[in-house]
């Protein structure tokens, strides 16, 4: 996982590098409660209606969501989650990062997350 500045890169600009090396991209845009970043992580990437908002099952989601990925012939994504300055002191912040690195290396090169700290 990588972490950039949202005072360094715009979101066009990782987007953009994104393109560049043949990716998809999809953006998580901000939300400064757990509960908040929870649901917009399953908004933005479709989980199912039973996803549970809560951290495992951001785990068991984003495993499926990586066994996804590559279907039809679509090619890798990275997931570009905007992360709101008040969120960044929630301890759940770090927990969410754990589980963000986790689903990457179960996905290899399809996946790839890249934080924007705003």
């Amino acid at each position: 996982m990588r972490i950039y500045s949202g005072d360094t890169w715009t979101l066009e600009e990782l987007q953009e590098q994104v393109a560049d090396s043949g990716r998809r991209s999809v953006v998580v845009p901000p939300a400064d409660s757990k509960r908040a970043v929870l649901e917009t992580f399953g908004e933005v990437l479709s989980f199912p209606e039973h996803y549970g908002v809560n951290l495992d099952a951001l785990n068991d989601s984003l495993h499926d969501f990586a066994d996804t990925i590559t279907e039809n012939g679509h090619p890798p994504v990275t997931v570009l989650w905007q992360v709101a300055a008040p969120f960044r002191t929630d301890r759940s912040f770090g927990i969410i990062c754990e589980i963000l690195q986790d689903a990457e290396r179960y996905a290899g090169k399809d996946l790839a997350v890249t934080a924007v700290l705003l």
